[in-house]
């Protein structure tokens, strides 16, 4: 730029600026005064029902307006009249004293002590009981009342584990940790709610705006409104700032002004416009309705859950393969996945949201968008002389029962696939009810009816079940599925997780395709790819991410650049990761009651040099929970660096008293066993880590391995074959077969082991040349 245009350029901003600024002083001589809104604070339900009374009456009925209540005589269905109670001989009566409602159980010494049920939690269809204890813990009776009508197995007290015996030093006993609602139940049953956890202490003082789910649960703080519709009432509202928004903290208004447009040739409808990236009502659902942990108590309605949430992606144990829920993972999972949202639909769309109810009854819930003429006809669903006639949501929205009682609709909205079934052992709807024939003679069915093309929306089942069955084509499908535009994001996020087990140039690029995604959780996926590669390599593609707009990312990010120290990150992107880091350290300071957080923070710190701090919280960890295995592994790790062995060995024994079944502890103690060179009883740990979990092919491998050092080569060799047979993509486990094998002289079985794997990873050169060395071992090289 030349001197004289630069100069005219200033003058012209100059200018502007002057005229702004006169513009802004003769409005305000005119104009009454703008403030900046107070911080909203919480006013509660009843307050908004003065001019929301439709609304309000839905929500009374609601099982929100229910989700917690005091104890008292409307609030309580159970049976307080001397009602007992037997549970794996543990006897349980529930009793009456002085207008209390009481409880004869098993304490947290195992002895009968009596109790006060001091609130119910939700309505239908069972209802808990919360008990207080005096360092402010409230804890959830796991016999419950089953609320259902007794025609339907109800009006009766059960057992919310019916076939485990659950002793007063179980996890799951109603007195420990999992039974906690502080830290397991109260953000989702309650509004506004602050735990006040004491690490010191180890004391609660949580609190509650409202004791039950209110308006300002989805809503926020309503506050301002409240001011802004005092204010309209009364006149024009002195803070215009107001006006804009209402004092509303977020409008859901994704289905304002849309329309869906049938289409007559396929029978689906269409929304007239695309929705957001950002879905803020499936955000805010997603609170409560996904299976995620809290990172921020100060959740803002309209934002990404992960700023304030981590949540789980569609990971082995919590769903099928193919995207059905298998834990107790709510809805959000399952929707995201869906094609109902991809193409645009929202809870409200199916769900009055304050009633909580569906918007319609059976089928006329979905022929909202989907034609009658086209799929409720018997030529779709074929079930027409089935008595009572079988829904849409029948097939599309099987049941699982959670709970004892409480069934559960899956929110996938898939079609069903006993194809996958009969390959991936996957559950269907239609062997649901037809339990007496075969997913293959249900899936000969539905080609017969529809054609064998017809295979719905979610097709990533094959890559997650090759992943978690360790097949040697897993990098290739899991790539695929993640390079493929359709793909959902939640399952783009949980593929990109799952290709950490596979790292290669190929997945790097994934991973860098990923971090610039624009949903959070497929940023956090890539950033889970990436774990455990070099540090510094990893600062230079990862580092961005820690000055993210979405605090989970940030989170994320900073968890896994921890171990670049100080003295080598970049001068300039130290302050980003000192408040990254700081946001980690504070989330896990939110969750201090937890052994996951303690050793979280523990592992964290000890990335960043702080040993003593981190030992400190591994031993924090084990006191919540002596049988929490990752924190006995990782503290005996810590003394195994500082070169404190034989404390680690106690570490670990100590761990497997309260948790003696676990094979990942006896897995680490015979480890532990054999650098103190005490290889018998390291065997014996190492055997009992593979009987315990066989499928576990790292366990059985190390065993084999620790058998060929003591000079046991066929004991070895046995359990290496006993696994590869399970296992025959396991690279180290083949290998070691193919090694134990020639080296003792039986070619003919290294040579097979050998062919095998080289077909499983036919890419790898090196697997061909092995196989023509041991050809030519052969006494007849040119047999094979």
């Amino acid at each position: 730029m030349s001197g004289h245009s630069r100069s005219r350029s200033i003058g012209l901003i100059a200018g502007l600026a002057l005229a702004i600024v006169l513009a802004g002083i003769s409005e305000r001589l005119v104009a009454e005064p703008v403030t900046r809104p107070a911080p909203p604070n919480f006013v509660g339900s009843e307050s908004c029902a003065g001019c929301h009374p439709g609304q309000a009456a839905l929500w009374r009925k609601s099982q929100h307006s229910h989700a917690m209540a005091h104890a008292t005589e409307t609030t309580v269905l159970g049976d307080f009249n001397d009602a007992r109670f037997e549970h794996f001989g543990v006897p349980s009566r529930f009793f009456r004293r002085d207008g209390k409602f009481m409880v004869e159980t098993d304490g947290p010494d195992g002895k009968l002590t009596t109790f006060e049920a001091k609130y119910t939690f939700g309505i239908d269809p069972l209802q808990q009981y919360l008990i207080e204890f005096p360092d402010g813990r409230l804890q959830a009776l796991t016999i419950a009342w089953d609320a259902r009508p007794k025609d339907k197995g109800g009006q009766r007290w059960f057992h919310l584990y019916p076939d485990e015996r659950i002793g007063h030093d179980d996890v799951l006993h109603w007195t420990r940790l999992n039974q906690n609602w502080n830290f397991m139940c109260a953000e989702c049953h309650s509004t506004g709610i602050r735990k006040n956890y004491d690490a010191q202490t180890d004391r609660f003082a949580t609190t509650w705006a409202e004791i039950s789910v209110g308006c300002e649960a989805c809503h926020g703080q309503g506050s301002n409104h409240v001011a802004w519709a005092h204010a309209r009432q009364s006149g024009w509202p002195s803070e215009k700032s107001l006006d804009d928004t209402m004092g509303l903290l977020v409008r859901y208004a994704e289905r304002s002004n849309i329309g869906w447009t049938l289409d007559p040739n396929t029978g689906n409808s269409a929304r007239s416009a695309p929705p957001a990236m950002l879905r803020t009502e499936v955000e805010a659902c997603g609170r409560c309705h996904a299976r995620r942990g809290q990172l921020f108590e100060d959740w803002v309605p309209g934002h990404w859950l992960s700023d304030s949430h981590v949540v789980s992606p569609l990971g082995r144990g919590l769903y099928h393969a193919d995207g059905q829920m298998r834990d107790e993972v709510y809805n959000y999972g399952s929707f995201k996945q869906s094609k109902m949202y991809a193409a645009g639909i929202t809870c409200s769309d199916c769900h009055d949201p304050h009633s909580g109810k569906p918007r319609h009854s059976g089928d006329n819930l979905c022929l909202q968008c989907h034609s009658a003429d086209k799929f409720a006809i018997a030529s779709h669903h074929r079930h027409a002389a089935v008595d009572p006639p079988l829904g849409c949501a029948s097939c599309h929205m099987p049941v699982r029962t959670y709970m004892g009682v409480d069934r559960r609709h899956d929110h996938g909205f898939r079609v069903p696939r006993p194809d996958l079934s009969a390959q991936l052992n996957t559950p269907n709807a239609c062997n649901d009810c037809h339990a007496d024939r075969t997913p293959q003679w249900a899936a000969a069915a539905i080609d017969s009816w529809h054609g064998p093309s017809r295979k719905g929306f979610q097709t990533f089942a094959p890559a997650l079940a090759a992943s978690w069955a360790g097949r040697a084509d897993s990098s290739k499908l899991l790539a695929a599925v993640a390079a493929d535009h359709a793909t959902p994001d939640i399952v783009r996020a949980t593929v990109l997780t799952e290709l950490n087990a596979y790292v290669s140039a190929e997945t790097m690029e994934q991973a860098k395709a990923g971090l610039s995604n624009p949903d959070p959780m497929v940023r956090i996926g890539a950033l889970d790819l990436l774990e455990g590669g070099p540090p510094l390599q990893l600062w230079a593609i990862a580092s961005p991410l820690l000055s993210d707009p979405i605090r989970g990312v940030r989170i994320r990010a900073a968890s896994l650049l921890a171990l670049v120290p100080a003295a080598q990150q970049p001068v300039a992107d130290r302050p980003r990761f000192q408040s990254a880091a700081e946001e980690f350290v504070a989330a896990q300071r939110l969750n201090a009651d937890r052994p996951e957080a303690r050793s979280a923070l523990g592992r964290f710190l000890l990335q960043r040099g702080q040993v003593t701090e981190a030992e400190t919280e591994y031993k924090a960890a084990l006191r919540f929970s002596p049988a929490y295995a990752p924190a006995a592994v990782n503290l005996a790790d810590l003394y195994r660096q500082g070169g404190r062995e034989p404390e680690g060995e106690s570490v670990l024994r100590t761990a497997l008293i309260a948790a003696p079944r676990d094979a990942e502890l006896h897995h680490v103690l015979g480890l532990t066993l054999v650098r103190l060179k005490r290889y018998d009883e390291a065997i014996a740990e190492l055997r009992q880590a593979t009987e315990l979990e066989p499928d576990r092919a790292r366990f059985a491998y190390v065993y084999a391995v620790a058998l060929h050092s003591a000079g046991r080569m066929a004991d070895a060799i046995s359990i290496l074959k006993q696994i590869a047979a399970r296992h025959p993509h396991d690279r180290d486990t083949m290998m070691a077969v193919i090694a134990f094998s020639r080296d003792a002289g039986d070619i003919d079985t290294a040579l097979d082991y050998a062919e095998r794997l080289a077909a499983a990873f036919s890419q790898d050169a090196g697997l061909d040349r092995l196989v023509r060395e041991l050809r030519q071992r052969l006494p007849n090289p040119t047999a094979r």
